[in-house]
């Protein structure tokens, strides 16, 4: 399955990551390409300073959608995923009073929003060790990263037993 994002879509999670054209990527294309930005920087202080900027583009939420029901339960930082079941798609939106894990949220998003429940059991989501993430984040922030994936997932799954 594909995704298609891009500058005039509705939801507005993707309007920072792409250009006025649209773009059909799969999970696995989305995850190279992040890959190859993360491989162009040398320095890990780089690589930080790339995430504070991923997450400086992020949306915020609305202040009624930070909601213990959106908090993500093992993060050190204040974590907020918000999903929508909709056209049998599952969108996301998110936060974090931490700017590094607003990247990471960002990054997460960018992966996952718009796809199938199936899209998301159906694939792993091996480019957080590839660029070297959870070598490189304190424990409590990559223990609160397994604690997003793992949301992420289990919103996957309820979602598709309801689409069933």
């Amino acid at each position: 399955m594909e995704q298609i994002i891009g500058k005039n879509q509705k939801n507005p999670t993707f309007a920072s990551f792409n250009s006025k054209e649209l773009i059909c990527m799969t999970i696995e294309e989305i995850q190279q390409e992040i890959i190859e930005e993360f491989s162009i920087y040398e320095d890990w202080m780089d690589k930080y300073s790339y995430l504070i900027e991923l997450g400086n583009n992020l949306p915020d939420l609305a202040p009624e959608e930070k909601t213990d029901q959106h908090l993500i339960k093992g993060c050190q930082s204040r974590v907020w995923l918000v999903p929508e079941f909709n056209g049998g798609k599952i969108w996301f939106r998110g936060e974090s009073d931490a700017v590094i894990v607003k990247g990471l949220v960002a990054l997460l998003l960018r992966v996952v929003s718009g796809r199938t429940p199936k899209e998301l059991l159906d694939n792993e989501l091996y480019f957080i060790d590839v660029i070297g993430l959870k070598q490189h984040l304190s424990p409590t922030r990559s223990n609160g990263l397994l604690a997003m994936v793992k949301q992420i997932r289990l919103y996957a799954v309820a979602y598709n037993r309801i689409s069933g």
